[in-house]
């Protein structure tokens, strides 16, 4: 991460490097508000395409409410550095392990929350490792593979970078419409020249790894279940790429605590940031009660 980055960090916040024994990440990391009993330590995971910056509006809300937010830029995400053209450490077990290590630097046990491919990678860490958590949030993430439609939009996606390069790709995607209407890495909290110096930041091969993955990714709710650790499922009111009824099916699967946050869609920690701020320390402050 440079000196000058691409997003300013929130008030209250800081850019960092997050040291772990799996390399750097980077990470924007808040703590409570001055006056304010620490509640807990929450590492936050940002879906396809996207950055620790889609956080970014929760971070204020949370240090209000105690809680310590740290989002971090995955393997060959935006600002944390990758292979360009080797998509074997971007295979999932190697990212849910970096998530393990993570948590490690961290000094752990903390909160997990992964927004739609974070929530698939933050599942898989889980699965390989519960210890190092309290609890797992998925954020408009589902149980398998991601619907027909996106599906096809990835598939563009990947045949555009395997003959473009990724500045010729985004040219592509501006081309085809607006952002509300085209989605992706086009959509986002930041300017059109942010978003794109953030999609320029991301590793071709993280992109086409973690696209075949959010395409084929199989159904694991079951072992999730077994796992002696509280869950939380948190959407919007409509979703395109896990229809919401897959979510509630999803959270009676895991006996989850369930939150559906109004007037929001894919990324209600964008769309509407306070509630979910609001719902997601609402879940960890009813763990502490407990």
């Amino acid at each position: 991460m440079t000196s000058h980055p691409v997003f300013p960090p929130p008030p209250g916040a800081r850019a960092r490097r997050l040291r772990t024994s799996r390399g750097e990440f980077a990470a924007v990391d808040s703590s409570p508000v001055a006056g304010v009993r620490t509640a807990g330590v929450v590492l936050m995971l940002p879906g396809f395409t996207g950055s620790k910056e889609d956080f970014r509006l929760l971070h204020e809300p949370l240090a209000e409410r105690g809680y310590r937010l740290v989002a971090v830029d995955g393997r060959g995400q935006h600002e944390s550095g990758g292979p360009l053209d080797d998509e074997t450490p971007y295979a999932q077990r190697e990212l849910a392990r970096d998530v393990l290590a993570q948590a490690e630097a961290l000094g752990g046990p903390v909160h997990l929350v992964g927004h739609s491919l974070g929530g698939q990678i933050a599942r898989a860490a889980v699965l390989l490792d519960h210890s190092p958590f309290l609890s797992l949030t998925l954020v408009s993430s589902g149980p398998a593979e991601i619907s027909v439609s996106q599906q096809q939009r990835v598939k563009l996606l990947r045949d555009a970078l395997a003959v473009l390069s990724m500045e010729e790709v985004w040219g592509a995607i501006r081309a085809m419409g607006p952002p509300e209407e085209v989605g992706g890495p086009a959509r986002g909290l930041g300017t059109e020249e942010q978003l794109r110096r953030r999609w320029l930041g991301h590793s071709p091969a993280q992109l086409l790894a973690t696209g075949r993955q959010l395409c084929t990714e199989p159904d694991r709710v079951a072992e999730l279940a077994a796992l002696p650790l509280p869950f939380h499922v948190l959407s919007g009111a409509h979703d395109d790429t896990w229809p919401v009824a897959i979510l509630d099916d999803m959270a009676r699967r895991l006996n989850a605590h369930r939150t559906v946050i109004t007037g929001a869609e894919h990324s209600p920690n964008a769309d509407r940031p306070v509630p979910t701020a609001h719902a997601l320390a609402d879940f960890w402050d009813g763990l502490r009660r407990a």
